[in-house]
């Protein structure tokens, strides 16, 4: 048991030696500075309301976490976004042939956030939107970086915030973030909810999702609302 323990844990920090400067938690082929607020945006609200966005990016446990700690959001849900068996399960989903990614539902009140400066945060420190069907140390289509447009509106803020962040250069590969719309949602089993939360000293957790939500409090003080 304690060798099984010692591999894993090694396997982890040569995963973090490769990809993650973790003092500072930021991805090696991440961004260069600070990632600007995209230039089209929709307008904030001027009453209370409630809007909702979906974006994969990994294992949903970090993105999850991520968008627990931004201003203005209500919920972050874990779940499955983009495949073609309705109701499907993480076993399913793991398996790579349902089509699904492992997605974040974020219900958000569009007077405190708008749906640019969420997706500033997606870019920014939830994931790295230049990794290919993989992120972190987890591979295959279900960890594919993709934004679930659900309005012609948040399809056109994302594509033209790609288009304004590739063109400026601010990372040093291509994004191969996919926008796509909304087709379901469709809610994770009980036991990957608020999974970083209640489960702070996962070795998973510590070296991959962690530095997230500290990076977004160090380079995005004003989205962070500690939770």
């Amino acid at each position: 048991m304690v060798a099984m323990v010692l591999a894993v844990l090694a396997g982890v920090m040569v995963w973090r030696a490769r990809k993650e400067v973790l003092a500072g938690g930021v991805f090696a082929s991440g961004p260069v500075g600070t990632v600007p607020g995209p230039v089209v945006d929709e307008a904030k609200a001027v009453a209370q309301a409630k809007e909702t966005a979906v974006v994969a990016g990994g294992c949903f446990w970090g993105i999850q976490a991520v968008f627990q700690h931004v201003k203005g959001v209500i919920s972050a849900t874990s779940g499955y976004s983009g495949g073609t068996v309705k109701n499907p399960n993480y076993e399913t989903v793991s398996s790579g042939t349902t089509g699904h990614a492992e997605s974040v539902q974020i219900v958000y009140d569009p007077s405190q956030v708008t749906y640019g400066e969420l997706l500033r945060v997606f870019f920014s420190v939830a994931h790295d939107p230049t990794e290919l069907n993989r992120q972190g140390p987890d591979e295959g289509t279900q960890y594919r970086s993709v934004i679930f447009a659900n309005s012609e509106s948040q399809k056109h803020v994302a594509e033209a915030y790609i288009a304004q962040l590739d063109h400026a250069g601010v990372y040093p590969r291509a994004i191969v973030t996919q926008v796509v719309g909304l087709q379901a949602f469709y809610p994770a089993e009980g036991y990957h909810q608020n999974y970083a939360a209640t489960h702070p000293n996962d070795p998973y957790i510590v070296f991959n999702d962690a530095p997230k939500v500290a990076n977004l409090r160090k380079e995005l003080p004003e989205l962070y609302a500690a939770k």
